[in-house]
């Protein structure tokens, strides 16, 4: 499968325990994780925040007031996929131990997620859409040589 082309900017906003996420996270694991998602070519920012920062976003361009997982800023979708995609650090080490999952195995998740949200994708539509993006994610997490993201 010829995977398609990417420019990555991946950067780690200052917080504790910053030095963990950037080991679990670097960058040629983080350009992988996204390519396997891409449909077309694309360039993506990908920012690991600490939680002020992520619960000031989400605040801000969802009204939610609190720090999510994985926010997908949009920008275009043709020719090329632009987006930025902000994750929570402090969330995602959470969520990844109360899965029991490795914190780079999560955060493969999550950019795939966030991934195929910036091409259009989107889970909140329909449970039809829903499980449809669920079984892709499952699909492109299994090439990376991961397990199923939803089997509990």
């Amino acid at each position: 499968m010829a995977l398609n082309q990417l420019h990555l900017s991946l950067q780690f906003a200052r917080f504790d325990g910053v030095a963990e996420h950037r080991a679990a996270l670097p960058r040629h694991a983080a350009a992988r994780f996204i390519r396997h998602a891409l449909s077309s070519d694309a360039e993506i920012t990908v920012r690991i925040v600490g939680a002020e920062e992520g619960q000031a976003l989400n605040r801000e361009y969802r009204k939610k007031d609190y720090a999510t997982n994985v926010l997908t800023f949009d920008y275009a979708q043709e020719p090329v996929v632009v987006a930025d995609l902000v994750l929570c650090a402090p969330v995602v080490e959470r969520e990844a131990r109360e899965q029991n999952k490795p914190l780079r195995e999560y955060y493969a998740h999550l950019l795939v997620h966030g991934t195929l949200h910036a091409q259009g994708w989107d889970h909140e539509t329909s449970p039809e859409d829903a499980d449809e993006m669920e079984d892709y994610e499952t699909a492109i997490m299994q090439e990376l040589g991961f397990a199923d993201p939803y089997a509990a």
